[in-house]
């Protein structure tokens, strides 16, 4: 057999990758049960066969030092990393399990106006902060003793320290990071400056032109989402169609949008265009996609 011969192919980031299948599922959903199985059944058989492949691979390879070690190094690789992940061939990173334990106990630190941020893994110990109400509360040494240590420790065992830090996180500072669309995360360079939170009334939505484009935001608090400013039907404007409950309607053919995922409940198959939104401080920045 000859050398392998790779075919240079377009250089895609994790978040569009993974966005691509997450919209494909979102229509998925809006299928009848038949169809959907179908499908369903067809990505399982497609992804027991990619781990199978990868898992001889790997077993083929991994008896040469040299070749581990470029596997090791691959790994880090993001789009690498979250495919091994999938099919389980990697183990999860302290981070994420990390991560993993602190969600379990957000919704009640969300009960109390609070949150809690992951600052710094540094093994044996980690380091949490906590956000809005929960930083100043009286009782947050016993949140912090009952709820983040039992919960970590529970899920990484190997982490002996958890450390509480105060200051500023990323929920509050001019310059601190608020929220990253799902989209975006990954996303580096080309941000635009897009306004500011106030300037997006709460559950309404604001047109704005963008570098020639336009586009509608909408706003849940410190969430935000960036669409283009284009019904899918005809591609008439939106901005002045009626909003109500996340939802807005086109003002000419009345087809629903939902303003939190760019979905057309009207006809399933189609979605606006979205873009990545981040908010920094109060500051709103979009990146367009290309």
């Amino acid at each position: 057999m000859g050398a392998l011969d790779i075919e240079p192919t377009r250089r895609a980031d994790l978040a569009g990758l993974a966005g691509d299948i997450v919209r494909l599922e979102a229509i998925f959903e809006t299928w009848e049960a038949t169809p959907r199985g179908a499908v369903d059944a067809y990505r399982r058989a497609i992804e027991d066969l990619h781990a199978e492949a990868l898992r001889r691979l790997i077993r083929a390879l991994k008896g040469d030092p040299a070749a581990a070690a470029a596997l090791k190094a691959a790994a880090v690789d993001e789009v690498v990393y979250a495919v091994l992940r999938r099919h389980e061939i990697v183990k999860p990173s302290v981070s994420e399990r990390v991560e993993a334990a602190l969600e379990t106990i957000r919704p009640m630190l969300a009960g109390h106006g609070g949150d809690v941020e992951l600052v710094a893994v540094k093994p044996p110990a980690i380091e949490v902060r906590f956000l809005g109400a929960c930083d100043s509360c009286p009782a947050s040494a016993l949140t912090f003793h009952s709820g983040v240590k039992t919960a970590v420790q529970a899920a990484c065992p190997e982490i002996t320290e958890v450390l509480q830090v105060k200051g500023l996180g990323k929920g509050g500072g001019d310059g601190a990071l608020r929220f990253i669309s799902p989209f975006a995360i990954d996303a580096v360079g080309h941000w635009l400056p897009a306004g500011t939170l106030a300037e997006i009334p709460e559950g309404g939505i604001r047109k704005l032109q963008l570098n020639d484009q336009n586009l509608l935001l909408s706003r849940q608090g410190a969430v935000v989402t960036c669409f283009q400013n284009s019904c899918a039907h005809l591609g008439f404007p939106l901005h002045d169609g009626a909003v109500a409950d996340g939802i807005i309607t086109c003002p000419y053919h009345h087809f629903e949008y939902d303003l939190g995922t760019g979905e057309c409940l009207t006809a399933p198959e189609v979605q606006l265009q979205p873009h990545a939104v981040r908010v920094i401080g109060q500051n709103v920045e979009v990146r367009l996609a290309r």
